[in-house]
């Protein structure tokens, strides 16, 4: 069960898990917020042996915890996000990780759709020593101030995983192998992943029209095993 923990910067947190635990790790929000489906995946990932924390990116506007089927609110809360205070709250959540004593290389984020494009931006910033983003959007074009992946992926400063489904009509096919070849120019090591049968949202049991239950499964095995790999137990 995740506890709700207030950084001296400012910037909410939920956290899971010990904080002896072997790795820490960075959980960045869909567009709906830090969420019952976010806090059970903070949860997951400290039953994996994880210090999981999540920041709540809204917090500037009261941390909503939007409704699935309501974009309108979603599009809203996502127009107050900027790169400043984005860099601030994932300053601020690995501070605290290193807080709890952990090295940059012990620390891992993992980010769900705007929080996937978020991710691949925490991994040029030298915060993390591991990057999974599902279905991180903002490919061809920026958002939220952060210029487009394809510009940010030859800034990578630690290995990255993508994970992608081709049904995603907001993230074409030809975007996601642009940034396979954009990401692949990047010094760490990275890998992306496609999923045939799936669509934007996949690992999310809360949306039942999209969640696809074996690419879920099949991504998270392989994010596990990324981190397993990338990453130095403390």
């Amino acid at each position: 069960m995740t506890e709700r923990i207030l950084t001296s910067s400012g910037t909410p947190l939920a956290v899971a898990g010990q904080p002896d635990s072997p790795y820490a790790l960075l959980v960045l929000q869909e567009a709906f917020g830090v969420n019952d489906h976010i806090r059970a995946v903070t949860d997951f990932y400290a039953t994996q042996g994880f210090y999981a924390v999540a920041p709540e990116l809204f917090h500037r506007v009261g941390s909503p915890e939007v409704a699935y089927d309501d974009f309108p609110a979603a599009m809203e809360a996502l127009a107050t996000l900027s790169a400043a205070g984005l860099h601030d709250d994932l300053e601020a959540a690995a501070t605290f990780c290193q807080q709890s004593g952990y090295t940059t290389a012990s620390i891992g984020v993992v980010g769900f759709c705007m929080g996937g494009a978020v991710a691949l931006y925490t991994a040029t910033l030298g915060l993390v020593g591991a990057a999974s983003t599902f279905y991180g959007g903002g490919v061809e074009h920026g958002r939220f101030g952060l210029p487009p992946l394809l510009e940010l992926a030859p800034q990578l400063r630690c290995p990255w995983l993508g994970l992608y489904g081709d049904l995603d009509k907001g993230i074409p096919v030809e975007q996601v192998e642009a940034l396979r070849l954009a990401t692949a120019t990047a010094l760490p090591h990275t890998e992306l992943v496609r999923y045939a049968d799936a669509d934007h949202g996949f690992n999310c049991t809360e949306r039942p029209t999209v969640y696809n239950e074996a690419a879920a499964r099949n991504a998270t095995e392989r994010t596990l095993a990324f981190f397993a790999t990338t990453l130095q137990a403390r």
